[in-house]
């Protein structure tokens, strides 16, 4: 059996300044985004941009700011229900939502010309190539789970105030990573047909099944809490997971289309390194929308 003991916390959260600076930068990135949403529709007007897309942004702000703040921030520090609950918003509920609204391809309609193959380059690299592998998203995303629960690092994150903030940053990095290689609508180099994607999502639904079925037992897991609070833990993250995962596979239909010869998902990636007009480069990635 796992260690669950009770766990004192981290108190009452991170407090007063903590909690502005997470709604400043809320603020600022809706902001942003909708700034770049109207500067889209200024340049193309026949091609706009799609209102449903900056509400799908705002609603993952606002899924993080269900999380991040009072009253769900503090008590995730001290109640491991909490800190599932949190962890599902972060990692599992608010990166579909950002990216269905399709930054990427905001970007690269506001960008001139010369940055947006800058930022071509930089997503047809090795390294972008290899991070939005459907296996290594798999593998931060779920895969890192079983070394937080199954090992002291959850317990020593949650003793240690400061520990909070990375494990959080790395929930939404993940997650958004999965979410953007499994049913992102922006253009992505080298992403798999639709059937290996169900795969890779098929394999996240398992694994998370087991981790909540271990930690619900107790079994291999290493949570300082009661024993009540990590099995009801354990059940918010079998059953939530599974609705984010079906969300997913949702938003994978939705936004399939077929792949067509010299183009995927509407990259067009040589027109860029060509030199085309802004326009012309904005209209190349507008198909992608």
């Amino acid at each position: 059996m796992g260690t669950m003991h009770h766990h004192g916390g981290a108190g009452g959260g991170d407090g007063l300044p903590a909690t502005v600076l997470t709604v400043l930068v809320l603020l600022a990135a809706a902001g942003l985004y909708l700034l770049a949403a109207g500067r889209a529709r200024r340049r193309n007007p026949a091609l706009g941009w799609s209102p449903w897309r900056s509400a799908s942004f705002l609603a993952g702000l606002a899924l993080l700011g269900v999380a991040l703040l009072p009253p769900l921030a503090p008590a995730a520090h001290s109640d491991f229900r909490g800190h599932m609950a949190q962890h599902m918003l972060i990692g599992m509920y608010a990166p579909p939502a950002l990216v269905l609204a399709a930054p990427v391809t905001l970007l690269l309609r506001v960008l001139p010309a010369r940055r947006a193959r800058r930022v071509t380059a930089l997503l047809h690299s090795r390294a972008a190539r290899v991070a939005a592998h459907p296996v290594m998203a798999l593998a931060l995303s779920v895969g890192t789970l079983a070394v937080l629960y199954f090992t002291p690092l959850y317990n020593t994150v949650m003793a240690h105030p400061a520990g909070h903030w990375p494990l959080h940053a790395h929930f939404l990095a993940s997650g958004f990573l999965f979410a953007y290689v499994i049913a992102g609508p922006d253009p992505a180099p080298a992403r798999p047909g639709v059937r290996a994607r169900l795969v890779c999502l098929g394999v996240a639904i398992a694994v998370h099944a087991l981790i909540a079925q271990a930690m619900y037992g107790g079994f291999f897991v290493d949570i300082h809490a009661p024993v009540a609070q990590v099995r009801q833990g354990a059940e918010i993250m079998y059953y939530g997971g599974d609705i984010a995962e079906l969300l997913l596979a949702g938003a994978l239909v939705a936004t399939w289309r077929p792949e067509r010869r010299g183009k995927v998902h509407g990259w067009a990636p040589a027109s860029m390194r060509e030199g085309k007009s802004s326009s012309s480069v904005r209209k190349s990635v507008a198909g992608s929308v």
